[in-house]
């Protein structure tokens, strides 16, 4: 039997000059951390972190039927997403479940930047291109065009300022622009997924060592690290934000991840999925997303049964869960009975065969400080 070969993002040589420890993720081998998942959180939170997510999958749609065609392919409403600007939606099969969660970018009138989860980027690529079937719109696998870094933190604006062309402050959270970082062509976009200030940009691989390099040096003055997918996984953790495979797949709908906000049933025309999403809108899902929290040591993690104390009987399963660096505690995200899921009720846990207390909470365990008026900035 053949054997897949790992693939590596064009910035491996810079992950093994500082001393990464890798894993396999997605058929990518990825930096898992370099100076420990601490640190490195911690990092991301109060300064800046510095991650290399090439392995991402990028499509591009384009032609005068472009955005025709996402309409009828996503749930989202990409007819109305303004050129420079960017929404997050999903992929829904024609029973509802979710079979990724995307962002999408408009470019320009005729043309958009699918950027989906790397394990399902093939998926995602060829729903798109039979979903567009009779449309006057093109599919493209875009990934062999695109290396993606993105600088996550307080100090981020900081850290891209003195490299960057654009106006950064003017920059909108889910807004892009072309310009230019160290000498470099990039589409630079104020997006994330560590619940902090931050910004992505795309460019071409051959540009990304110099400009991988560039954000360190530059972001050396204010606390930059290069961070791995370990913290990245905890910090999107604490955000509340889901992870496809974990909060997210096709046995669960928008509704059931309360994200029933992104499903746009105003939008022109018809769209896959719209018929089974109208009927769960209505009589809701079976189980919900709900936070836990915990005063044990001992967290919670993927596949753990989620009980009634009262009986012990299982009421749910946790889909996340990990000590959080910032918080100090366990916390966990899992799906359980509607009638189970208002903040302040007491569930349990079954650790490795023990019960441990858990408290539910509303999501996100944690949000970022606002600025204080001396510092606000636009956008």
């Amino acid at each position: 039997m053949a054997t897949i070969e790992t693939r590596r993002t064009p910035l491996h040589a810079e992950h093994e000059a500082l001393g990464a420890t890798f894993t396999d993720f997605a058929g990518w081998r990825m930096p898992l951390r370099y100076s420990g998942d601490l640190a490195e959180h911690h990092a991301v939170r109060t300064t800046a972190g510095l991650f290399d997510l090439s392995h991402m999958g990028e499509i591009r749609v384009v032609g005068p039927g472009a955005a025709e065609a996402l309409d009828r392919a996503l749930v989202g409403d990409a007819s109305g997403i303004g050129v420079g600007r960017a929404r997050y939606t999903m992929l829904c099969a024609p029973d509802g479940g979710i079979l990724d969660d995307l962002i999408v970018y408009r470019l320009a009138e005729l043309e958009y930047l699918v950027v989906a989860n790397a394990a399902n980027a093939p998926l995602v690529t060829v729903e798109l291109t039979e979903r567009a079937a009779g449309t006057d719109a093109d599919v493209v696998d875009a990934a062999a065009e695109y290396a993606l870094i993105a600088v996550q933190g307080p100090n981020a604006t900081a850290t891209l300022a003195g490299l960057c062309s654009a106006d950064l402050p003017a920059l909108r959270y889910y807004a892009s622009q072309a310009a230019t970082v160290a000498g470099r062509p990039v589409l630079l976009a104020r997006t994330g997924y560590t619940g902090e200030e931050g910004f992505e940009l795309f460019s071409a691989p051959d540009d990304a060592p110099a400009l991988w390099n560039a954000l360190l040096e530059a972001g050396a003055a204010h606390g930059l690290v290069p961070t791995g997918l370990a913290c990245r996984d905890t910090l999107r953790l604490e955000a509340g934000m889901p992870l496809h495979g974990h909060e997210l797949s096709a046995a669960v709908t928008p509704f059931h991840a309360g994200l029933g906000r992104v499903v746009r049933f105003d939008k022109p025309g018809d769209f896959v999925g719209r018929a089974a999403l109208s009927a769960i809108a209505v009589s809701g899902p079976g189980q919900v997303l709900v936070g836990l929290t915990s005063d044990s040591r001992r967290a919670p993690r993927h596949g753990y049964p989620v009980l009634a104390p009262e009986t012990g009987t299982p009421v749910g399963t946790v889909t996340s869960g990990a000590p959080s660096p910032t918080l100090g505690r366990p916390i966990a995200m899992a799906y359980v009975a509607p009638d189970r899921a208002a903040p302040g009720t007491r569930l349990a846990a079954d650790i490795r065969g023990r019960h441990e207390p858990v408290t539910v909470v509303e999501l996100p365990f944690y949000r970022r400080p606002s600025p204080t008026p001396a510092t606000v900035k636009a956008g």
